[in-house]
């Protein structure tokens, strides 16, 4: 069986890399049997994927309503400046707000995107008002709730 080249994934490759997204905590045996290689090649594989970055690590995935964190909010944020000491200034500080789950830098009419996650209303005001809004060169921001949940990861 050819294996891949560095840095090239081929059909197996991608397999365990779509398995392995789905579901992180698949035994080596389950993942052999759905990728269609015995246990040795795909561990091999499975091992170079990680060295090579394609696997950055593995994670827990929470429920948040369980948890009582099923209030989402997006907002877009609008900077004062936007040079490259700006820039990464915001970045820095906006790392630091436990609540921002996601932020994206965007091209468009504002800055950045963040994805924030609370308890509710309430407590996503508070997060607007005393952590988001005074970060770092901010303009401004507006607010869009989330209604329901299509899909996530």
């Amino acid at each position: 069986m050819e294996q891949s080249k560095e840095g090239e994934l081929d059909q197996f490759d991608m397999k365990i890399l779509d398995t392995v997204a789905e579901n992180g905590r698949i035994s080596v045996t389950e993942l052999a049997e759905k990728v269609g290689l015995s246990k040795t090649p795909v561990t091999a594989r499975f091992r170079r994927l990680i060295e090579d970055g394609f696997i950055l690590g593995f994670r827990a995935v929470l429920n948040t309503r369980k948890l009582g964190l099923d209030h989402v909010a997006f907002a877009e944020v609008k900077l004062t400046d936007t040079r490259e000491d700006a820039l990464q200034e915001f970045n820095r500080a906006v790392r630091r707000i436990r609540e921002v789950e996601e932020c994206h830098m965007i091209a468009g009419r504002f800055d950045y995107l963040l994805k924030v996650r609370t308890q509710n209303i309430r407590r996503y005001r508070e997060v607007l008002g005393e952590k988001i809004s005074s970060l770092p060169h901010v303009a401004s921001t507006s607010t869009s709730v989330v209604m329901q949940s299509v899909k996530e990861l």
